[in-house]
């Protein structure tokens, strides 16, 4: 499974998963745009390499839910559905509450440290203005509160709920006009790990995504408007 860090040397990456992060920023930056095909043959020819590390991209892009792949017909650029989103953040909000609930009473002093250096390099992200740094910042963030809730298989869905989510959270993101307020919304969720505060952690992180939940949405609509 790939792994959301934007300071990783390209030179030491397995070549699929170089061709994953190239086609990944097509895919986000509207190069490739939703339905158009991703041809084997013509994106090897493109990028330099076999056929063979341009289909393994193609099923990693599938698995984070930016390529569909059907039988007979190939593989597409996902659509962005917006019934596909609101069962995604269905889910999320409800993992997530649950999660941050369970981490209250279990993360150790050593995990909320871990999480405050990630917000600040969050904070970093944002600062410079680097989109995609500041997606895979936030993806570490929930996933390591994720990690100090103590359930594997919380974890192992919510990872690949947070992959399939990426797209949309990338597409707010870029549109946000301050996301500054998340870095706040972040440290919040951390004082109240420190006070042992189960109720205020879940609160916060309920409205930190259904905020998050309402930016996306606006985005969604802001950009069929372009």
């Amino acid at each position: 499974m790939f792994s959301y860090q934007s300071d990783i040397n390209e030179a030491f990456l397995p070549l699929r998963d170089t061709v994953f992060r190239q086609l990944r920023m097509q895919i986000l930056h509207g190069e490739l745009k939703p339905g158009e095909r991703l041809m084997e043959v013509s994106l090897s020819e493109k990028l330099g390499v076999s056929r063979t590390p341009v289909r393994e991209a193609i099923r990693m892009l599938e698995q984070e839910g930016l390529a569909v792949i059907l039988p007979r017909r190939g593989a597409h650029v996902a659509s962005i559905e917006n019934k596909q989103l609101e069962d995604m953040l269905e889910v999320r909000r409800t993992l997530e509450t649950f999660t941050v609930n369970l981490a209250c009473s279990r993360i150790t002093k050593a995990q909320v440290d871990e999480l405050r250096e990630i917000n600040s390099e969050f904070a970093q992200a944002i600062e410079t203005g680097d989109t995609v740094a500041i997606a895979d910042m936030d993806f570490r963030f929930h996933g390591n509160i994720a990690l100090a809730s103590g359930n594997k298989k919380i974890v192992e869905i919510l990872t690949h709920l947070r992959e399939q989510l990426f797209r949309y959270k990338y597409e707010y993101l870029k549109n946000a006009d301050n996301p500054r307020h998340l870095i706040e919304e972040h440290e919040a969720i951390l004082q109240a790990f420190e006070m042992g505060e189960n109720d205020k952690a879940v609160e916060i992180i309920r409205l930190h995504v259904d905020m998050q939940e309402l930016g996306i949405y606006h985005s969604l609509e802001e950009s069929k408007q372009k």
